[in-house]
């Protein structure tokens, strides 16, 4: 259940789109976790472009409002991480 749990977030994270980017937080690599219980609670650990990134705050209530939107999720806790740093690298090829 967990598993696919996590599946159907990553999935509904991909219509969280970076405002300055243009793409989703999945295809930009800003999602580095996500982790669910069978109890449905869902802890997500994403980063920023950069740490002083003046979205951070949109991003992250994005992201929790669009993960806690998912059937079956029943808490979120969304993480802001900066280790390892993001980079361009981690944008997913077209």
């Amino acid at each position: 259940m967990s598993a696919s749990l996590e599946r159907l977030v990553e999935i509904a994270l991909r219509d969280v789109l970076d405002p300055e980017m243009g793409k989703s937080v999945v295809d930009l690599g800003l999602i580095y976790a996500i982790a669910a219980t069978p109890h449905g609670a869902v802890a997500i650990t994403m980063t920023t472009t950069t740490p002083g990134c003046p979205m951070a705050g949109f991003l992250k209530a994005a992201v929790a409002a669009v993960a806690g939107s998912v059937n079956g999720v029943t808490a979120v806790t969304v993480t802001l991480s900066y280790e390892p740093a993001w980079q361009p690298t981690m944008i997913a090829a077209e």
